[in-house]
């Protein structure tokens, strides 16, 4: 099988397309032939030796990735050979060929394709997680997605909407604020840090939003506390800004302001039953057509470096998508 594999730490242009041997499954372990992998930010971090959690090398990136099962270890008792599937994993999905617990592989309903399927894993999970299990998000609230247009961000317009919330959406430009008008959000902002406090306060005639995904962190996480309603929860996702202002007690207090961090790959090892049954609900929702898969550009397993450079170039819409060939 090809798979792109990281043997020295580097720009994207550093993975290298290689034959390696077929895998194999081990006690509780699935084989998955891959058709689609989706690419995230955080797959820059791993092939440029920055992330968190590293592998040796070398190996494969990839956070998630849907194909057919090929094979199965012992004491896998829940996913069949020829079953369609996506699995949601720390590594290894830039390949041909994916090995993974049994634990974090789901089965896909018909009507969800493997590039649907990929590009909806981790982001899906993800926002789903911050909207409802952190944010307790509730039907008739206002809820403010920034980071609108990407891919945590697109998932998040419309499975707040689905819930019944009042959308606010803040995008990085008006490209980015076009998608989110179609994704169903009620009000769309392209505010700069300096104005956004205001902006949020007039968009909700000065009571402030409910419940905020964040994703930029900076001097926006500053204003966008400052904008909160009475008990609002912010969950914050990542830091697409840059930095990571001190968040100021008193402003928590006077209003009593929840800040919640999520790290959504806990939820891989600590519940993966509970991950099964959010992706559940977001293949469902997609199936009646009450979602939809946001996929900016495909680009063959060959170019895998190329897709890997346009998300570094930070212009992306929804997710990019990489595919093997496999129908």
């Amino acid at each position: 099988m090809r798979a792109a594999l990281v043997r020295e730490f580097g720009a994207p242009s550093s993975l290298a397309i290689e034959e390696v041997p077929d895998l194999v499954p081990g006690p509780g372990e699935v084989v998955i032939e891959v058709g689609a992998v989706s690419i995230n930010f955080p797959d820059l971090l791993v092939v440029d030796g920055t992330y968190q959690n590293l592998p040796a090398r070398p190996f494969s990136p990839g956070k998630e990735a849907a194909g057919r099962v090929l094979a199965v270890g012992a004491g896998v008792d829940r996913i069949t050979v020829g079953q369609r599937v996506l699995a949601i994993v720390e590594f290894g999905g830039y390949a041909e060929q994916l090995v993974a617990p049994q634990d974090l592989v789901m089965a896909l309903p018909d009507g969800v394709g493997y590039e649907e399927a990929a590009a909806f894993g981790l982001v899906a999970s993800t926002a789903h997680l911050g909207l409802f299990h952190r944010g307790r998000l509730q039907s008739g609230e206002t809820v403010l997605v920034t980071g609108a247009g990407g891919g945590v961000g697109s998932v998040g317009i419309q499975l707040a909407k689905a819930k019944g919330a009042h959308v606010i959406a803040l995008a990085q430009d008006e490209s980015k604020a076009e998608l989110s008008r179609r994704l169903g959000a009620d009000v769309v902002l392209t505010s700069t840090a300096a104005t956004l406090r205001e902006d949020l306060l007039a968009a909700t005639d000065g009571r402030g939003v409910d419940v905020v995904l964040e994703m930029l962190g900076s001097d926006y996480l500053t204003q966008i506390i400052r904008a909160a309603a009475w008990e609002g929860r912010i969950v914050i996702v990542g830091f697409a800004a840059g930095g990571q202002n001190p968040i100021k007690p008193g402003h928590l207090l006077v209003k009593n302001i929840s800040v919640l961090g999520l790290q959504s790959s806990d939820y891989h090892e600590r519940n993966p039953q509970f991950l099964r049954s959010i992706m559940a609900e977001v293949f469902d929702l997609f199936v009646e057509g009450t979602i939809d898969a946001v996929v900016d550009t495909v680009f063959p397993l060959d170019q895998v470096s190329d897709a890997l450079q346009y998300v570094k170039n930070g212009k992306v819409k929804g997710k990019i998508v990489v595919t093997t060939g496999l129908g």
